[in-house]
């Protein structure tokens, strides 16, 4: 049987953008930055609160990106950089390392690569990694 590992994604919601900050085992790993919630509409809204399954995905634009195939009514949600929700990202979510207003942030690829050094280790040891979305 696989070992389960949580992430657990902590946000605020405001006009300008979604922030929030992942921790595993109660330690913080990064923060995030999304769109606003627009009630899961596509390209527009970050993602509904809930659990997902995080899996490997393979795009040309992006090389292989954590994804979160999983979300109800979106497809090829990810995590990948970036620092404006509202000029980079169509629902997906994006680590940062320090956030700088409502969706923006800094450092997205320094925090990316350490989200996507721990995720893969899990991977690695077989196990199976999930996301809880969920308000602060």
């Amino acid at each position: 049987m696989k070992t389960k590992h949580t992430l657990v994604l902590r946000r605020t919601y405001g006009k300008q953008g979604t922030n929030g900050t992942i921790y595993f085992e109660g330690e913080k790993i990064c923060h995030t930055i999304e769109l606003p919630d627009r009630n899961n509409i596509p390209r527009i809204s970050c993602i509904p609160e809930g659990r997902y399954k995080l899996q490997k995905r393979q795009y040309n634009k992006h090389g292989e990106q954590i994804g979160i195939p999983a979300v109800l009514g979106r497809e090829a949600i990810l995590i990948h950089a970036a620092n404006n929700a509202m000029k980079e990202l169509l629902g997906c979510i994006a680590p940062v390392t320090t956030l700088t207003g409502e969706g923006k942030g800094d450092e997205s690829g320094k925090a990316l690569e350490k989200l996507k050094a721990l995720v893969y280790s899990l991977w690695d040891m077989g196990g199976e990694v999930f996301l809880v979305i969920r308000g602060v």
